[in-house]
């Protein structure tokens, strides 16, 4: 993999490839910054409060999951307008991942702050209604989407568990409880921020390992691609054919000794690949 860019970031997540500006976003979550990288030059914007994952709206709008809830953010103006508070009143916990799913809606969870035994929650909003999904989760991860199967998929990282759950062809509402995907307790690999391709496969970054692996849609491991810094957080797929994969990295929980020998911690990375995503659908606010 290429280096992206050389920022060390605390806790790099929220790959996104917004397709309308075929440009590149990412957070640093503890350092409230959201990074673009435009094809040439990558801007950092400061933002008020702790943000983790995005969508997009328009050319000129994203969503925001931040540590209150949802909210529009204007690109242009930089200005951030509240859409839908989750959580908002409980200081003990904060956003984590995220991702729009292929209905217009928006898939959102939270953590404890200190990652609190099962603290965390996902909701999601669709067409003005926000419902919490799942409860009880230490680490919510994985968050994303298979729309030819109808099936959306998430993790617990604490657990080492990642879940598939059969939604609605037409609404994506959860039809049947979720069944286990993945139980990756026995090869030790911690499921971070995840993606689908254009074939359902299941793209994840494993933190602590130093690689995004693929999975099938059955679950087989079909292959991986080595990350230059350990804590790999969150893939995205884009460029002009969707063939290049993005992965953002973190430098959180790291000491000076651990930080020397893992030099790349913390910045974002690209590669080309021979599979294909596909684009990152629409938020309907």
């Amino acid at each position: 993999m290429d280096i992206l860019d050389h920022t060390g970031c605390e806790l790099g997540e929220g790959a996104f490839w917004h397709p309308e500006r075929g440009e590149f976003f990412w957070f640093d979550i503890m350092g409230r910054k959201l990074y673009c990288h435009d094809g040439e030059t990558v801007e950092a914007r400061d933002l008020p409060m702790l943000f983790s994952a995005a969508g997009w709206i328009d050319r000129e709008t994203l969503i925001l999951s931040g540590e209150e809830g949802l909210f529009r953010y204007n690109l242009v103006t930089n200005l951030l307008s509240p859409l839908f508070l989750i959580e908002a009143d409980d200081t003990s916990t904060r956003s984590n991942d995220g991702r729009a799913d292929p209905w217009g809606g928006f898939w959102a969870s939270t953590m404890g702050r200190k990652a609190e035994r099962g603290a965390g929650s996902i909701y999601r909003y669709f067409r003005g209604t926000l419902r919490k999904l799942h409860e009880g989760i230490t680490i919510p991860n994985a968050i994303c989407f298979d729309a030819d199967r109808s099936l959306g998929y998430f993790a617990d990282s604490a657990r080492q568990k990642v879940w598939k759950q059969a939604l609605d062809s037409e609404t994506g509402w959860p039809v049947a409880a979720p069944e286990i995907f993945l139980d990756l307790k026995a090869d030790g690999l911690v499921p971070d921020g995840a993606v689908t391709d254009a074939e359902g496969n299941v793209w994840i970054a494993h933190w602590g390992a130093g690689i995004v692996a693929c999975y099938s849609p059955d679950g087989e491991r079909i292959g991986k691609i080595a990350v230059p810094a350990t804590q790999a957080s969150c893939p995205a797929f884009g460029g002009e054919d969707l063939s290049t994969l993005y992965v953002t990295t973190a430098q959180e929980g790291m000491d000076a000794a651990a930080l020397a020998a893992d030099i790349h911690a913390g910045k974002t990375f690209h590669h080309k690949v021979e599979a294909r995503g596909v684009p990152a659908p629409r938020f309907i606010p």
